[in-house]
């Protein structure tokens, strides 16, 4: 799955409304996984705005599954209308920690902290790698968590990822800044 995704990353300038990079359909909840790793599958094809088909059977998926499937935060990152899709911005420790970022309508960006190591892991977006002013402050929201951090940050974007897992986040310019 995780191969797929790279391989989808290098055709991102070529993805637009009315033409989407098709990475295959879902295998969330098919099996050979654990919840970790569906979400980085779930995540990833969200933000490459990838269709997202799903490919297990309905009517035997666990609730783990149905939970990721129906995150209705991340499938609006997938529905966002600007429909750019996200890329790879920042890789670290031996590619293993990855950042990937795209912009989303009404001057949001999602920001994906991957790692593909064998332990947990603090991953750092910079404002500069993903194309932001580097001093204007950001609000941010975790789509798995669905949560809003408390205070706005401001040049970096740093959170503890579990092995094999993500952190999925949507942040927007504090306003009064």
């Amino acid at each position: 799955m995780i191969g797929i995704a790279d391989a989808n990353n290098k055709w991102a300038k070529y993805a637009k409304p009315g033409g989407w990079n098709d990475p295959d359909m879902l295998q969330v909840g098919n099996g050979g996984m654990r919840e970790s790793e569906y979400r980085v599958h779930f995540s990833l094809w969200a933000i490459m705005k990838a269709p997202l088909l799903i490919g297990c059977d309905l009517s035997a998926a666990s609730d783990e599954t149905m939970s990721i499937l129906s995150n209705e935060e991340v499938v609006a990152v997938n529905q966002d209308p600007l429909g750019v899709q996200a890329r790879k911005v920042h890789l670290s420790n031996n590619s293993l920690l990855e950042v990937w970022s795209g912009p989303l309508s009404e001057g949001r960006q999602v920001v994906a902290l991957v790692n593909r190591s064998q332990r947990s892991k603090n991953v750092t977006a910079s404002w500069e790698a993903i194309g932001l002013n580097p001093v204007q402050p950001m609000h941010a929201r975790d789509l798995w968590k669905n949560a809003t951090m408390d205070s706005a940050i401001s040049g970096k974007l740093r959170a503890r990822v579990a092995s094999h897992g993500v952190r999925l986040f949507v942040i927007w310019p504090v306003a009064d800044a």
